[in-house]
């Protein structure tokens, strides 16, 4: 539900606000972009919390740039696993085949 509303929160931004501000988003993705993936990714607490701060980070004094949300645990893992099976398909031991 609270996950729902900071949706609908960030979407009103996107729709109403953004476009009277212009683009002045130093970041890409921009920071409402930004904050609806971190919270469908993390969630309302963890999520809201990490756009929170890229939004503090925004400002004209910083260098902005690239910066993606990052992996969510299930995601690091699942992308080690895939780094590790490829490395090893290259490998003709049986010390990696299962």
């Amino acid at each position: 539900m609270f996950k729902k509303i900071m949706l609908k929160l960030v979407r009103i931004y996107q729709l109403v606000i953004s476009p009277l501000m212009g683009p002045n988003c130093r970041y890409y993705p921009t920071c409402s972009a930004y904050a609806i993936e971190a919270i469908n990714k993390h969630g309302a607490i963890r999520g809201g919390w990490m756009a929170t701060r890229r939004i503090g980070r925004c400002h004209p004094f910083c260098a902005g740039g690239y910066d993606p949300v990052p992996l969510t645990e299930a995601e690091k893992i699942q992308r080690t696993r895939e780094i590790l099976q490829t490395e090893n398909s290259d490998c003709d031991c049986s010390q990696h085949k299962r």
